[in-house]
């Protein structure tokens, strides 16, 4: 009731009535009234009503204006943190030297009132919203802090007056509840309604959330009060399930409580039907299973029945208690709430976090009150989050929202610490990570597939494949990286298991299995998925725990990961059946607990100072970890022997990936490093023969010439044994983990990434495996990265190529890191692809040669090694063990001998692996632990284990098993019968366990001493040795298979012979006798050269080099060694058995002769190659060279009489170019508006980057030439304004050519053919584009060239000596002749049929092509459209343009002379005879012919303009230029030099008087008095015709006449004459005036009549000219040159002046002021210019990234600039399509007649758009290194690159866009 009355009243009063009742001390009755009003205002079931949200506005201001009242609380506000809150795509910035936490982001405001200069940052565009970090100390220094929020602002602000935000404390909690009551209602489980649209009710609640995101932005004071609404629990109590009897509100509260069932992570259902395991019994693992383990999280009862069903029979049992300390209800629990803040958050998931939600909550969190509620809140609704956002279609979005939040709360320790402590966030994280894998789990197939009982993730599920859980791993980085909470985590053991088991989850998954027989049918790409997943969910949190691993007092933590590392591992080999042999042809990549293993082994020692052994299992699980890490090196291998292809090229993705720089220090390092502590542990006979069993070598390694491999192809053999060897070499070498330091390990890549190829800053940063823990604090911009890189590189500064291809800054490595530190072991480990290693040797080898090292093929260089850790010293064992030097000397025979499938790689590895050996030698020389069983032993080979004294052992007998047709067996038969029998022997077989035996018991009653060698069983029986030691009890059962039954091939082999070979070699021998097999010399080592071999000279050369080093270090360590090789070289005989080797020798004398003949046939066709290229260049290019100019200025050297002769490019045939058969000119014409954008300034206009800067198009040459035609055509005869001005400024056709000629008739054929060529051009062939079949140049027409002679020489060229009076005569006869063309007129009398000829259907063809370059609108000036008169000035303008454009080209003078590169691509002179003949068309009335007004003065023609007709433009008035070309273009060809001298000459006059005309407007009326009195004086004088005083005198006096014209402008003339003219300031002026026409006229003459152009200093250009055009007889110097004496007049002077401004006067209806504008002409443009563009490229950025578009009002999504007049465009805008055309399109039309240059503003690069066709041209801004950023992706500061820009304003200019950039592609009108 009371209401009702309220609401009638207006809702101003109301609202100030209740604030003055609420002030009183008994306010009870103005709260019921408020109360009451606000039911009936804010009634839910109303549905969202404006009307409300008006009424709370009122009601919180309390009476006063809602803005006012918003100003008023702002003045209250006491923030000290800006907090502004950012969605997606906002541009914000990051700097890494004011950053604590890496996720630290600043907004652009405070990041550019902040001072960062010299800092380490960048700007990035958000992806999933942040917010601005700036005032809050616990994320970033304060030094970074912008001056706003520096300032304490909180401390002086007055207290807020508690009657202020009365009102709100009443009203909001009423707005809010109805909010929820509206979220609740809208809710519909996805269940329920398929077609369920969350979207709508949030639509309808938009008003409302921004009305909260408004308040929250009023400042400190009201986020106080929201703060104390929306956390006060009473409240919520009281509001929450609604009054009274209200029945909608306990509907509504029913619908909350039913929502908030489904919330707990395990739902209350399935808790009763059986726990979280119900499908337990399909899947391997209930809620947590763990590999042979279960965790049953046993919390209160809500695990109960849990344990009882779902969870048998999994394994043995151990119970994992989530940490004891939980004291709220299970993480499993569902959720109950408090406070409003709570609901509210609970909503924003229940609805998938729509933005505006979003940005409220987070808007609050400058509210430290707020801000610990609300991570409480957050983190108590952490399971349900992840919950949802499992089942959500739009995870990405959802994602983005979710880490929007969790990034602010999360980022700072303070919190995070608070929570783990009160709310157990990682025990939460840890659960729902594990629940979430859960979903995806299935059974691991990994070695024995039917038992396996270890359960993996399946990574074709959406889970893994869409990255869903990147936002819950990506807050679990984010907190482990917080110290404090990093410790809880590492000493809380039931989390540590929790941990591990997880990551077993990813153990072993995605396998891969060898298809053998059919190639794969669908090739699956799960392995993205699977390295992304181990990447983010294992590794980066490894790296994590490792930053707080790194100092002595932490050791303890690292001994507990180590310890449940090795139980999971364990745990892992019994739920896979692992026994002792990996199963065949299996691969898994992923092996995630060995790696966890590896790095806290490595950190534990080299950070904390552990001892390795403490560490360490035992000798049995030694060796079962190493095998599967040594699988994926070999499997490595097999990939790249394409033993894999069958399995598609998913395979050698992976192989890829696991190397790749983002991967390899969490992937292939720590295996590596694994392998080498096992190595260095176990066996070193055993490890050696278990690395070449698993690399499938073990049959290879026989001396026998033949063998039989069983489960190799041959072509396989060699790179499985290349990848054996180089595994050992990198296993030996590498040290990384072993002893490196951090410094040492950083310079390694960053050596071999230079190695590889020149890389640019970025790249470098990028391939240089960085700590891969984001938040490590370690990042690689630090300044240690830039000293180290200038250590190691020199930077090359960004160039040009010649085909304008854009280079970016490189570093390249220094001379000294190419002699010391390339290592190519380095390099091979970190390739991804094999050409790189190609790659860095070639770049090695072209240093040696250049810096003349060594000239031949290099050998990878051999680097001496950072020492060895002592826990690691026993990995040199490897190189001192009996097995590898058996395999050295087997190969090294091999080698000599020529066997099959040893390569030069080969020889390379092992020799580095003797040398290794060499230079590691074993420290204590002491017996060998325990003599071994006789039978066993291969003692026989070499006595010790020690390779400096087993070097120099001979070997003399080896027993071998052949195949029975190999030639030993046949060499043995022949000394059969020669009855000869070996003394002592010893064996070797290399075949397996159980012949070897056999074979021992038949030869022992023979050779006693014999032994038997055989790799398998060497290992077998190690293997055994060891377990025997380690496990007593444990029974010879141990292998189920026996490995040599499942080595046997099928089918029966041939069979196998046992031979005895005569050796007696040592493997010093072998390395003699290889070396001269590599010198191809006899006795090529002398003893006396190897002393004096030093090994550090010696560390670059070839294979030869590199053994006399190995030989040099062994005389040097050993005496005996030293004794031997004297022996050796002394007797330098001819190999031992000589049968076998001289047909060897023979075959590689051959063969060296052979390639030696190959290599001189090769340079041969090289150089003739080469010396073609050159010619082609020539002819093609500009290079200077005469068959160039012959074509280009068409044969000016000819004889007389002869014709050019052309050649075709097509058929190759030379001759004329005739009627019938016209040759053309290859050309491209193009629309230009080059010229039309040139300014009378010199500096180019600046691009504006504010608002108050501006550029006026106004004064463009364009607009000039367009104001002055349409002001003439106002006043004057419409057909006479078309001859009085050019067009063309905007959208004239410019002509080029790349100079190559064809036969019209061979074009069209080539045409034919590319129009049925279905490749993709660039361009498009039915608008008649093609490319020149020769040079490739772009071009889109042929110009057809006219038949006769070049140039016109002789008679039209003789010097005249008739009078001046005689020649107008003959040029007015001229001119009356038209139509008459010479060529044509012959062949009328001929042939009358032949009149429409080949050649000028051709002529006329050409020009449609010109009329169809431009745009219609660029043609038709004249009143009526397509008139005679309109295409007479298009077609003279066409000439005009094309002479103007090439003057600029020249630099827009003369002053270089003949030859530039323009006038190469210049054909004015075909063009012209084109022209020429069409303008025959037309016939200029002789009435009107403006020659006779040029040179005779008539009487007043008065009674003519009776008529209706308006006047003819005034002489004074006329374009001088365009008068010439009307002239030269409309008389008979060819022209003799006289008349078109005589022309000159006329116009010349005109020019001259217009010149003197303009001047005298620039006067003050003073002076023009002054010199008119001077003019009149020398009026008399002789020659006065020819002094400008009296004619400039004259001029004024005859303009003074009529008084308008002067005083039009007398008012602003005080302002123009502000300098006094001098008669040499005059002088000058008129020459400017007059040069424009000179030039033009210089240029024309020169294009047709050959002359040459010679070049002079820029002050003389004026005489030079004049003496060119034959304007004065003798050159005279420049200093009295005056411009006056260059005229020449055929009638009185004074009398013609008179007449032209007569004409000027009778103009009745002109107004004076236009007069004088077209009186005042100036031709003097300066060049075009780009606009000037600002040096950082900042500047420009942040004023148009945010600017809205002029057309459509919005920001462009992909804002653009025109670099050319610095118009704003939408890039792709939908918003300002016209008629299906993009803004940038249209543009480019409108402002470059269809060629446009745009800079995108959100990419920094510039686009340029051709016509139809558009290309990247690259960036002119490039940062401090030299690099463009496209897209801004790396955000670094960038400048602009002034060399860029200039040469994109060259191409612009000179319109080569088409030429010099390849990449083009059609725009279809869509940019």
């Amino acid at each position: 009731m009371m209401a009702a009355s309220l609401l009638r009243r207006d809702k101003k009063t109301t609202a100030a009535h209740l604030k003055a009742d609420l002030r009183r001390t008994d306010n009870s009755s103005g709260q019921r009234q408020l109360q009451e009003l606000l039911d009936s205002v804010l009634n839910p079931e109303r549905g969202s009503d404006p009307e409300a949200l008006e009424w709370c506005k009122w009601l919180l201001a309390g009476g006063e204006g809602f803005d006012e009242f918003c100003r008023t609380v702002r003045s209250y506000d006491n923030a000290t943190l800006c907090g502004l809150v950012w969605t997606a795509n906002f541009v914000a910035y990051r700097c890494r030297t004011c950053g604590i936490s890496p996720c630290m982001s600043l907004c652009a405001e405070c990041f550019n009132n902040g001072d960062h200069t010299g800092h380490d940052f960048n700007m990035f565009r958000s992806q999933a919203g942040g917010a601005c970090d700036c005032g809050d100390g616990n994320v970033m220094r304060e030094s970074g802090f912008c001056s706003r929020h520096r300032l304490k602002t909180g401390e002086n602000v007055p207290l807020v007056p508690r009657d202020l935000l009365l009102m709100s404390e009443m009203v909001l909690p009423r707005f809010i509840i109805t909010i929820i009551q509206y979220l609740r209602d809208g809710y519909v489980e996805p269940e329920s309604a398929a077609d369920r649209d969350l979207q709508k009710v949030l639509q309808q609640l938009e008003p409302q959330i921004s009305f909260l995101e408004e308040l929250t932005k009023m400042g400190g004071a009201m986020r106080t009060v929201l703060t104390k609404i929306l956390t006060n629990q009473q409240t919520f109590k009281e509001l929450s399930m609604g009054q009274g009897e209200n029945v909608y509100a306990k509907k509504n509260y029913e619908k909350y409580l039913s929502a908030l069932k489904t919330s707990g992570l395990v739902s209350a259902e399935e808790r009763g039907s059986g726990g979280a395991a119900a499908g337990a019994t399909e899947s391997p693992g209930g809620a947590l299973c763990l590999l042979g383990a279960t965790a049953a999280t046993s919390i209160e009862d809500s695990s109960k029945e849990e344990d009882q069903d779902g969870l048998q029979g999994v394994g043995q049992r151990k119970r994992v208690k989530l940490s004891s300390s939980t004291k709220d209800p299970s993480i499993m629990d569902t959720l109950k709430h408090k406070c409003f803040l709570e609901e509210l958050l609970f909503w924003t998931i229940k609805y998938e976090f729509p933005q505006k939600m979003v940005t409220f909550l987070l808007n609050m969190l400058p509210d430290q009150d707020y801000k610990i509620t609300f991570t409480k809140t957050f983190v108590q609704h952490y399971a349900f989050i992840m919950k949802t956002l499992m089942k959500s279609h739009e995870s990405d979005t959802m994602s983005n929202r979710i880490v929007h939040i969790s990034v602010q709360l999360f980022s700072n320790e303070e919190l995070a610490r608070h929570v783990t402590e009160e709310c157990q966030l990682l025990d939460i994280m840890v659960t729902v990570l594990l629940y979430m894998m859960e979903s995806c789990l299935i059974k691991s197939e990994l070695q024995d597939e039917d038992n396996n009982r270890h359960v993996v993730v399946n990574c074709g599920e959406a889970l893994l494949k869409n990255n869903t859980y990147w936002p819950l791993v990506s807050d679990f980085i984010n907190i482990l990286s917080h110290q404090s909470v990093a410790k809880r985590f590492l000493e809380d053991h039931s989390l540590l298991l929790l941990w591990m088991s997880f990551v077993s989850f990813f153990q072993g998954m995605n396998l891969n299995k060898r298809e053998l027989n059919e190639h794969v049918e669908f090739e699956s790409q799960t392995y993205y998925a699977a390295f992304a997943a181990e990447l983010e969910a294992c590794a980066q949190p490894m790296w994590g725990l490792l930053t707080h691993c790194r100092v002595k007092e932490t050791h303890e933590y690292t001994k507990t990961v180590v310890r449940y590392c090795l139980e999971t591992l364990q745990m892992w080999f019994d739920a896979i059946g692992f026994v002792d042999e990996p199963s065949l042809n299996q691969l898994t990549f992923h092996l995630p607990l060995h790696r966890y293993y590896a790095m806290f082994l490595s950190k534990g020692v080299k950070c904390q100072g552990l001892d390795l052994d403490s560490l360490l299992p035992d000798q049995e699980m030694l060796m079962k970890i190493m095998v599967h890490p040594l699988q994926i090196q070999a499997s490595l291998s097999e990939i790249h022997s394409n033993m894999w292809v069958r399995n598609g090229l998913q395979i050698k993705g992976q192989a890829m990936t696991y190397v790749q720089s983002h991967f390899c220090n969490s992937m292939i390092d720590p295996d590596i490093y694994l392998l080498q502590v096992c190595a260095s542990r176990l066996d070193p006979d055993y490890f050696i023969s278990s690395v070449f069993e698993r690399f499938k070598v073990v049959d290879l390694l026989t001396m026998a010439s033949q063998h039989q491999n069983t489960v190799l192809d041959s072509e396989q053999e060699r790179p499985m044994l290349e990848g054996a060897l180089t595994f050992l070499v990198i296993l030996t070498s590498l040290r990384i983990h072993l002893g490196m330091s951090d410094d040492e390990i950083l310079r390694a890549e960053m050596v071999s990434q230079l190695c590889m190829n020149d890389r640019t800053h970025s790249s470098l940063l990028d391939l240089i495996p960085e700590n891969p823990n984001p938040k490590s604090g370690v990042v690689p911009g630090s300044c240690s990265f830039e000293e180290m890189l200038s250590g190691v590189a020199d930077f090359k500064a960004p160039v040009f190529e010649p085909g304008g291809s854009m280079q970016q800054g490189m570093y390249t490595p220094k001379a000294e890191v190419w002699e010391k530190e390339f290592d190519p072991i380095m390099v091979i480990l970190r390739t991804v692809y094999r050409r790189d290693v190609q790659s860095a040797m070639d770049r090695y080898a072209a240093f040696l040669k250049q810096s003349g090292v060594h000239t031949g093929n290099p050998w990878p260089p051999y680097k001496e090694r950072t020492p060895l850790h002592p826990c690691y010293r026993g990995l040199v064992r490897l190189l001192h063990c009996k097995t590898l030097h058996i395999v050295i000397f087997t190969l090294l025979y091999k080698i000599w001998m020529d066997h099959q499938n040893m390569s030069e790689h080969v020889l390379c590895m092992v020799l580095y692996l003797i040398e290794l050996g060499l230079d590691n030698q074993i420290q204590e020389d002491k017996v060998e632990e325990e003599p071994c069983i006789e039978e066993h032993c291969h003692d026989s080979w070499f006595p010790g284990t020690s390779l400096l004294s087993n070097l120099h052992h001979v070997i003399n007998y080896v027993r071998v098993r052949v195949p029975e047709t190999a030639p030993e067996v046949e060499r043995k038969r022949e000394r059969e019968r020669e009855r000869e029998t070996p003394a002592s022997t010893s064996t070797e077989s290399s075949t397996f366990g159980q012949t070897s035996r056999r074979l021992t018991g038949n030869w022992r009653e023979n050779l006693r001493e014999a032994q038997v060698f055989s790799l398998v069983a060497e290992r077998r029986r190690k293997f055994q040795e060891i377990i025997n030691r380690s496990n007593h009890e444990a029974s010879q059962a141990v292998r189920p298979k026996s490995s040599s039954s499942r080595w046997l091939p099928p089918g029966s082999p041939p069979q196998l012979v046992t031979e005895i070979l005569e050796i007696r070699e040592s493997m010093l021998s072998l390395l003699v006798k290889v070396h001269q097999k590599l010198s191809a010399k006899q006795n090529s080592l002398s003893f006396s050269r190897l002393s004096e071999v030093d090994p550090a000279q010696h560390s670059h050369g070839d294979g030869i080099t590199a053994i006399e080093r190995i030989l040099a270090k062994a005389v040097a360590r050993s005496r005996h060694s030293k004794r031997c090789l004297q022996d050796i070289c002394g007797k330098v005989c001819p190999p031992i058995p000589p049968k076998k080797n001289s047909p060897g020798d023979k075959k590689s004398m051959d063969k060296e002769e052979r390639r030696q003949r190959a290599r001189e046939r090769q340079q041969k066709l090289l150089a003739e190659f080469a010396s073609r290229q050159k010619s082609f260049m020539e002819t093609a290019m500009d290079v200077e060279s005469p068959e160039a100019d012959a074509v280009m200025d068409v044969g000016s050297s000819e004889p007389l009489d002869s014709e050019v002769l052309y050649d075709c490019v097509i058929c190759g045939q030379s001759g004329p170019s005739t009627e019938d058969r016209p040759t053309g000119l290859v050309v491209l014409l193009q629309a230009s508006s080059v010229l039309g954008h040139r300014c009378r300034s010199e500096t180019p206009k600046c691009l504006p980057t504010t608002d108050e800067e501006h550029i006026y198009p106004e004064d463009t040459c364009g607009a000039a030439h367009d104001v002055r035609l349409s002001v003439m055509q106002r006043y004057f005869k419409d057909s006479s304004c078309l001859q009085s001005v050019s067009i063309g400024w905007d959208g004239g056709v410019y002509v080029q050519t790349c100079g190559h000629t064809l036969h019209i008739d061979c074009h069209k054929s080539y045409m034919e053919s590319l129009r049925n060529d279905q490749v993709l051009q660039g361009f498009s062939v039915d608008k008649g584009e093609f490319t020149c079949p020769l040079c490739r140049q772009f071009a889109n027409s042929v110009l057809p060239c006219r038949p006769g002679r070049g140039t016109e020489t002789g008679i039209w060229h003789a010097p005249s000596n008739k009078s001046m009076a005689t020649l107008v005569k003959e040029v007015e006869d001229l001119q009356e002749q038209l139509g008459i063309f010479p060529v044509r007129a012959s062949v009328k009398q001929r042939d009358p049929i032949l009149a429409e000829s080949n050649l000028s259907k051709e002529m006329e063809s050409v020009i449609k092509d010109i009329k169809n370059t431009t745009q219609k609108k660029y043609m038709d000036y004249g009143k009526n459209p397509g008139s005679p008169d309109n295409d007479f000035l298009f077609m003279y303008s066409v000439a005009r343009t094309n002479l103007e454009l090439e003057l600029v080209h020249r630099g827009g003078n003369l002053c270089s002379g003949g030859a530039s590169a323009a006038a190469k691509r210049s054909c004015l002179n075909q063009l012209f005879h084109v022209l020429a003949m069409h303008m025959r068309l037309y016939s200029i009335d002789s009435a009107y012919n403006p020659w006779t007004r040029l040179t005779q003065t008539t009487q007043s023609r008065e009674p003519e303009f009776c008529d209706d007709e308006r006047p003819e433009v005034p002489m004074l008035f006329r374009d001088v230029p365009s008068l010439l070309i009307i002239f030269i273009l409309t008389m008979p060809q060819p022209l003799r030099r006289e008349h078109f001298t005589c022309v000159v000459k006329v116009l010349y006059s005109l020019q001259y008087t217009q010149a003197l005309v303009a001047l005298s407007i620039r006067f003050s009326r003073e002076e023009r008095r002054a010199w008119s009195h001077t003019g009149v004086a020398k009026k008399n004088t002789p020659n006065s015709n020819k002094s400008w005083e009296s004619l400039l005198g004259h001029v004024i006096s005859e303009l003074t006449k009529t008084k308008d014209v002067y005083d039009s402008n007398s008012e602003d003339s005080s302002v123009l004459s502000s300098s006094v003219w001098s008669p040499q300031s005059i002088e000058f002026s008129l020459q400017q005036i007059c040069l424009p026409f000179l030039r033009l006229s210089c240029l024309l003459q020169h294009h047709l009549y050959g002359d040459s152009l010679p070049g002079c200093p820029v002050d003389e250009e004026f005489s030079l000219l004049t003496g060119c055009l034959g304007l004065h007889a003798s050159v005279q110097s420049t200093g009295s040159m005056s411009s006056a004496s260059c005229l020449e007049w055929n009638v009185n002077a004074f009398d013609l002046i008179s007449q032209w401004c007569s004409e000027v006067f009778s103009l009745a209806d002109t107004p004076a002021q236009q007069s004088v504008s077209l009186l005042a002409q100036d031709p003097q443009w300066t060049a075009p210019r780009l606009l000037q563009l600002p040096d950082n490229y900042n500047t420009i950025f942040q004023y148009y990234h945010r600017k809205f578009c002029t057309s459509c009002n919005k920001t462009p999504k992909d804002p653009a600039l025109c670099l050319v007049c610095g118009a704003f465009v939408c890039l792709k805008g939908h918003c300002c399509k016209q008629q299906g055309i993009c803004e940038c399109v249209l543009h480019s039309q409108h402002c470059g007649a269809a060629t446009g240059i745009f800079l995108l503003i959100n990419a920094s690069v510039i686009i340029i758009i051709r016509g139809h066709r558009f290309c990247l041209w690259g960036s002119v801004y490039l940062d401090a290194h030299g690099e463009e950023d496209r897209d801004l992706r790396r955000g670094k500061p960038l400048y602009l690159c002034e060399e860029r820009y200039r040469v994109l304003e060259q191409q612009w200019v000179s319109h080569t866009f088409d030429h010099i950039n390849k990449r083009w592609g059609p725009h279809y009108n869509g940019l």
